[in-house]
């Protein structure tokens, strides 16, 4: 039940859209292609088991660990409440 002027269901579509975006982001930011042997940060050799699961690999676990930690996603804010606008 959607409440004021939204119709019923605008809430699970801003739902189901937020979780399309972040899928579409994250494919967007696996590699692909040829991959390496050895780690383009520290340069420590990249486990085979690791070339086989994430075929386009360029990073060993432990860089690839703090790349991930490092990364903020600004999402878009579907909400639309005025207080949401003014920041």
């Amino acid at each position: 039940m959607a409440g004021g002027w939204a119709r019923d269901g605008a809430v699970q579509d801003q739902i189901d859209d937020t979780v399309k975006d972040a899928i579409l982001n994250a494919r967007a930011r696996m590699p692909s292609g040829e991959g390496e042997t050895h780690c383009e940060e520290c340069g420590e050799e990249i486990p085979e088991a690791r070339r086989r699961a994430l075929p386009g690999a360029r990073t060993c676990v432990p860089c690839q660990s703090e790349r991930d930690g490092k990364t903020r996603e600004a999402g878009i804010n579907r909400r639309g409440s005025k207080d949401s606008q003014l920041r």
